[in-house]
């Protein structure tokens, strides 16, 4: 029996104003893209004030909705701006904004509460109890991590009280969204900031790429995702040229239409339109493995240049149009397009010395729709005999009712002031650590350490607090409560908490959270939605400069030493530099063109963290941090031994100055 399920929504990506014509030609139903500002593809030619404001009305024109993306980490010197450009296109016409920054969210919503709020990926959604604490800011759908499995994502769907998007199609981080400090740490240009410089596209030392995945595609899960109830399906690729916008949007299209999965023929032309040897399904189908991995080879690249170019937006939208003109009365037009009926008046005919207006010269004039995206279906005309109006007063009544029917019905606002935020609290006055095991925690740093973390799934009692893993989903959430239980029993009393998602699972084991690096705090707004929520205090964002950490006065300390994690892959990258066995002992490591080496970790349940090359180190700079507030100070100790330990701590009691290659704030 054929699926009678409503049919998820077709969301497509638009890098220009041309490939958003495309997305139009080929048969989306909605569209997103950014603005002047404030997107994760900053690359991309994007949309000026006035052409975003034109595709707007062109995908409304054609019953499309569009979002707009702002889905950057804002500082909080940035935040005015930031609430500007979301008035900018809520005035626009958009019909919702994509938001990464959790801050951000919660400037705009208290600032326009009508404004529909969707959390971008970027805000590292992966579970039902992301979604439900999301909801608190104004979130009205959720972006679903793409790592999730078919069986976490139809328990999200189930679940999250929101609506469900979800990649489907397009290129993929091989890091978890929102958790990738890569390009940023590394090479000054913030992927969270819409400036990724790809670096795991890049091969390593060897030749080979440990790092590069093919694209999504889940083409031939169309009925299972139609089941699940998903509402929308996203096709990456803000960066594509419009055929491919075109040419993918196109198959998905006709998939959708059909409730069918794509044929072995269909796949084929997905791939000859753009691919990186193929595709992957992996992570929906909980196939995680070395057959993920994937190059653009140039056989690829001479596929796609075959592709036919786009010309221009062919489609038009059928419009029903009344006309009258009576006696004595204005003359009247009422347009139809879909459900919405506009009505204009012009002016009031007079009779005619010579020869009146005839039907004809009417129905030529009202229905010369060139240069719009319309076409008229059907056009009735109604007049008395022996009337005439000028041929201009006929021109003039059209452009009226078209501005009328484009015409953004929402109401409209000043742009809101923006009133700062202040986090209540104060900051930690004593350093706090990490390790990755007990072996290395000295009794020195026992003495030197207010709080010491172990990784839950280590924990022991030399340690006072548990770092929750970086991701747990749906599917794991028992098992991490079972441990948490059993931490608690050996002395646990504090947790790390790197997701808005894992802060029910630390209250109900009866833990003080403390806001990990991991939530990406980089602004007062932020920080205090996450005090509201019960944070005792929160690890402000790694890629924060000292002034901008110096703004955020409130309960937050920040990372003073160590080499912060870069990555958190759910695909394994230890088999492809080592072995299982290496990783486990941390002497896995990634080494890259020039001799730089990323020690690989290995996390729960099997998830690999890459760290940087080299520690953050801040001993010789504690004036600076002083005059920032910072007292405190978090460390981590990764693949340091005891005795580094111990001489990491004497250099910040006596304030050395470095040894070696390091990185500073």
């Amino acid at each position: 029996m054929m699926n009678k399920k409503k049919l998820p929504e077709l969301l497509a990506p638009a890098g220009t104003p041309n490939a958003l014509r495309a997305a139009l030609e080929a048969g989306a139903d909605a569209v997103y893209f950014g603005g002047p500002s404030f997107h994760a593809r900053m690359r991309a030619q994007n949309f000026t004030k006035e052409t975003m404001r034109e595709s707007i009305a062109l995908c409304h024109a054609f019953g499309v909705r569009a979002y707009i993306t702002l889905n950057t980490l804002v500082t909080d010197r940035e935040l005015p701006a930031f609430l500007e450009a979301a008035w900018e296109a809520r005035e626009a016409g958009a019909d919702a904004l994509i938001v990464a920054d959790l801050g951000g969210a919660a400037a705009i919503h208290r600032a326009m509460p009508d404004m529909e709020l969707h959390a971008s990926t970027q805000a590292s959604g992966h579970s039902v109890h992301a979604a439900r604490e999301l909801a608190a800011l104004g979130f009205s759908r959720m972006v679903l991590a793409r790592e999730a499995s078919a069986e976490n994502m139809k328990t999200f769907v189930q679940g999250c009280g929101m609506e469900t998007e979800v990649f489907v199609h397009g290129a993929l981080c091989v890091s978890h969204s929102g958790q990738c400090l890569f390009s940023s740490l590394v090479g000054g240009r913030s992927g969270n900031r819409g400036e990724c410089a790809q670096p795991c596209r890049l091969p390593d030392k060897s030749g080979k790429y440990p790092l590069s995945l093919k694209d999504l595609s889940l083409a031939r899960h169309v009925p299972a995702l139609i089941d699940m109830g998903v509402h929308s399906l996203k096709i990456e690729g803000r960066l594509k040229s419009p055929e491919y916008v075109r040419d993918v949007v196109r198959i998905w299209r006709r998939l959708l239409d059909e409730r069918r999965a794509a044929t072995d023929a269909e796949m084929q032309e997905l791939a000859a339109i753009f691919s990186r040897g193929g595709f992957t399904d992996a992570y929906f189908t909980d196939r995680v493995g070395r057959g993920m991995l994937g190059v653009r080879s140039e056989e690829n690249k001479e596929q796609s240049r075959a592709s036919t170019p786009f010309a221009e937006l062919t489609r038009r939208v059928p419009l029903t149009m009344h006309f009258t003109m009576q006696k004595d009365a204005p003359l009247s037009l009422s347009v139809t397009r879909g459900e919405k009926t506009v009505t204009v008046t012009g002016d009031i005919p007079f009779v005619a010395n010579t020869t009146p207006l005839s039907e004809e010269a009417v129905k030529e004039k009202l229905t010369r729709l060139g240069g719009t995206p319309y076409v008229a279906e059907s056009l009735t005309v109604t007049m008395d005999s022996g009337l005439m109006v000028p041929i201009s007063r006929l021109n003039a009544l059209r452009r009226a009712a078209l501005e009328a029917l484009d015409a953004n019905d929402r109401a409209m606002i000043d742009l809101p002031r923006y009133i700062p935020q202040k986090p209540t609290g104060l900051r930690p006055q004593a350093p706090t650590a990490r390790f990755e095991h007990t072996a290395q925690i000295s009794a020195e740093a026992k003495h030197y350490f207010e709080h010491i973390y172990l990784p839950l799934d280590r924990y022991a009692p030399e340690a006072d607090g548990v770092v929750m893993p970086a991701v747990i989903f749906d599917s794991e959430r028992e098992k991490v409560a079972s441990m948490l239980k059993k931490a608690v029993e050996r002395g646990a009393k504090h947790a790390l908490v790197g997701n808005v998602a894992h802060l029910s699972l630390v209250r109900e084991a009866g833990l003080i959270p403390h806001g990990d690096f991991r939530l990406n705090v980089t602004n007062s707004e932020a920080l205090s939605f996450l005090l509201s929520l019960g944070f005792a205090d929160v690890l402000l964002s790694a890629e924060l400069t000292l002034p901008q950490i110096r703004d955020l006065k409130g309960s937050a300390d920040a990372i003073i030493y160590g080499r912060v994690p870069l990555m958190t892959l759910e695909k394994c990258a230890g088999k492809e530099v080592g072995s299982c066995a290496a990783c486990e002992k941390g002497e896995n490591a990634l080494t890259d063109r020039r001799g730089e080496k990323f020690p690989v970790l290995q996390h729960y349940p099997h998830r690999s963290v890459i760290v940087n090359s080299r520690p953050t180190y801040m001993a010789d700079k504690a004036r600076e941090l002083a005059a920032t507030g910072i007292t405190g100070g978090h460390f981590i100790f990764t693949v340091e031994t005891a005795s580094e330990v111990k001489r990491v701590i004497s250099d910040y009691q006596n304030g050395a100055p470095p040894k070696g290659a390091v990185r500073r704030i």
